[in-house]
């Protein structure tokens, strides 16, 4: 059967979906920064023109609005996938969690680069600096859980909860710049085991 001149030319808003423009900005995030976010700029990025966009969103606000929830929903759910990890070895459980952290920094640096960018956004933003807080803490909650598991003290695993969250962030910024990233992410991975978990693990039993 012979197409027709529609079928072969969709709409642009059948082209394109509302992830498709929200990864665009994403990405323009990524290389400068919220001020990058705007339509025109996404649009001759995606190849399409404006009405593409008001098929999907409201107007700008809507889309920053739905990028950072998205970006909000996903850590979340991260988390509370790592949450989900606990063999016997408490031990074995935070240096899983940490490479899933330094991988982070040692892939396309693109999330960190974002997460960057967000915190720079919620320091004049109230309702990001809410989407950051309610992230931060159930960071934490998880570490914490893990270092109560690894030490049974309450103070104890609360404090190096927070050293292992900044170690993590001081590495992973490290890891940002050009360098050999595999063998930094390992030096790091190395000082942050011996320091912040195996030096407060238990001795194991008989010792």
């Amino acid at each position: 059967m012979k197409r027709t001149a529609k079928e072969k030319n969709p709409p642009e808003s059948a082209r394109l979906s509302r992830d498709d423009w929200l990864d665009a900005a994403f990405d323009a995030v990524v290389e400068g920064g919220f001020d990058s976010v705007r339509v025109l700029l996404l649009a001759d990025r995606l190849g399409v023109t404006r009405g593409s966009f008001y098929w999907h969103f409201k107007d700008h606000a809507d889309l920053v609005d739905s990028l950072i929830r998205r970006w909000h929903q996903s850590e979340i759910e991260t988390d509370r996938k790592l949450g989900g990890i606990r063999s016997d070895d408490p031990g074995a459980d935070l240096m899983q969690i940490l490479d899933v952290a330094l991988a982070r920094g040692s892939g396309d640096l693109k999330e960190m680069r974002f997460e960057l960018a967000l915190r720079g956004q919620g320091r004049r933003d109230p309702v990001v600096a809410r989407y950051l807080v309610e992230v931060d803490d159930q960071r934490m909650e998880l570490f914490e859980t893990q270092f109560m598991r690894l030490t049974g003290e309450p103070q104890k695993a609360t404090e190096l909860a927070v050293l292992f969250y900044l170690a993590i962030t001081g590495g992973v910024q490290a890891l940002s710049r050009p360098s050999s990233t595999q063998r930094i992410a390992e030096y790091i991975k190395g000082v942050i085991a011996d320091h912040v978990i195996h030096q407060h693990a238990p001795p194991p039993p008989g010792h």
